[in-house]
C-alpha cells in the first residue's frame, strides 16, 4: 500500500514540478505571447495524455490486484472445504468404530447373560431334583 502512495506522491510532484517549470520557462523565455499560449496548450495536452496514461495503468493494476485477491480467496475457500470434508469423514469413521465396539459389547453382554442364565437354571433344576 505504501508503494501505491509513493506512486501518487511521485505523480503529484512530477505534475506540479512540470507546471512550475513550464511557468518559469514561459516567464523567462524571450518569446511572444502567442507563442507562449501555443506552448502552454501543447504542454497541457501532453500532460493530459500522460495523466490519462498513468490513470489507465493504475486502473489495470487495481483490476489485477482485485483479481489476485479473488483467486486467493477462492483457493482459501477450497482448502477450507477440503479440511471440513476430511474432518467430517474422520468423525464419521470414529462414530462407526464406536458403534461397532458398542454392538460387540452388547453382544458379549447378551452371551454372558445367556450363559449365566443357563448356569443358574442348571443349578435350580439340580436343586429341584435333589431330595432334601
Amino acid at each position: 500500500m505504501s508503494d501505491d502512495n509513493r506512486g501518487w506522491e511521485f505523480l503529484t510532484g512530477f505534475l506540479l514540478g512540470s507546471m512550475v517549470g513550464a511557468a518559469a520557462a514561459l516567464l523567462l523565455a524571450p518569446t511572444s505571447g502567442e507563442e507562449v499560449r501555443e506552448t502552454l496548450r501543447e504542454k497541457g495536452i501532453e500532460l493530459r495524455g500522460r495523466g490519462e496514461e498513468f490513470s489507465g495503468e493504475a486502473r489495470v493494476r487495481a483490476q489485477q490486484a482485485a483479481s489476485d485477491a479473488q483467486q486467493r480467496a477462492g483457493v482459501a475457500a477450497e482448502e477450507a472445504r477440503k479440511r471440513t470434508t476430511e474432518v467430517q469423514e474422520r468423525g464419521r469413521l470414529a462414530l462407526e468404530e464406536q458403534k461397532s465396539r458398542l454392538q460387540e459389547a452388547i453382544e458379549a453382554g447378551k452371551q454372558a447373560a445367556a450363559q449365566r442364565k443357563e448356569e443358574l437354571m442348571g443349578r435350580f433344576e439340580a436343586e429341584k431334583n435333589t431330595p432334601s
